[in-house]
């Protein structure tokens, strides 16, 4: 893995990297001292309990919020050096909640995602138009592309805003808990699509709540109470001593074809 120089004499991975990040909030200290990276074509999940500062990490990757201290690199430049449309095309975030009007059709809300990179008159052009059209189909959401939000499922709603989020045609994909409210089936299917885009070059970073959901991706970070735990390969990271120091004695961690699949027991 390339890693380019630091000032303070810490080499700085190459892709998306927070370095010694701290974050106050209202005099709050939310995180502190936390240092991670994030590779093209891997799948980074990050785990931890509420208010363990998962969704402020996303943002400050994102370059939504500045860090306190510390920094983010993108491609071992300060992220805060880039404009925000060169963030916009290089980092799509998706949040817990899109918040958009309901009366969009589903074309209308993924090509939003092209935002980043229209001109001032903000056209369509055709460039723009082909990545549209590949976010729908990567996404299978082409067949209803027409319809409105309210009338789709929230698995199928789930799935336009993530192929709006890949319609900027992003480097790095950070999504805040996308997997909240959704049944086990379209947990599944939605992961599913997650495992087929890392293969395409595109690092991924997801907050999640459910360690046996995290157990399928490359590395698991877990935060607790604004610092990093744990970082690894998921057998490592989700023992049961770690798991049991968090959310007590009940826990028990079993391997199913080397994958930890983790119970709670009354």
């Amino acid at each position: 893995m390339a890693r380019l120089p630091h000032s303070d004499g810490v080499a700085i991975p190459r892709g998306l990297a927070a370095h010694n990040l701290g974050f106050s909030y209202r005099h709050k200290r939310v995180l502190e001292g936390l240092s991670l990276h994030l590779e093209p074509g891997e799948w980074l999940a990050l785990l931890g309990p509420n208010g363990s500062g998962k969704s402020t990490l996303l943002r400050l990757l994102a370059g939504l919020v500045k860090p306190t201290e510390g920094a983010v690199y993108l491609e071992g430049r300060p992220l805060g050096s880039y404009s925000s449309w060169a963030r916009g095309q290089a980092i799509a975030f998706l949040p817990q909640n899109g918040g958009y009007p309901e009366d969009l059709t589903v074309e209308e809300v993924v090509a939003l995602g092209r935002t980043p990179h229209l001109g001032l008159l903000g056209r369509l052009g055709k460039a723009d138009l082909e990545a549209l059209e590949w976010a729908l189909t990567q996404t299978q959401v082409a067949a209803f592309r027409h319809r409105r939000l309210p009338t789709l499922s929230g698995g199928e709603r789930q799935r336009v805003l993530l192929a709006r989020a890949l319609a900027a045609q992003p480097r790095f994909l950070l999504l805040d808990e996308p997997t909240n409210h959704l049944d086990l089936h379209h947990q599944a299917e939605f992961l599913g699509l997650l495992a087929g885009l890392r293969s395409l070059g595109l690092g991924i970073l997801t907050v999640l709540h459910d360690p046996n959901l995290a157990a399928r991706a490359d590395r698991v970070a877990f935060l607790l109470e604004g610092s990093l735990l744990a970082l690894g390969h998921p057998a490592e990271v989700l023992n049961q001593p770690l798991l049991r120091r968090v959310y007590g004695p009940g826990v028990q961690v079993h391997r199913v074809k080397d994958r930890p699949v983790v119970l709670l027991e009354e």
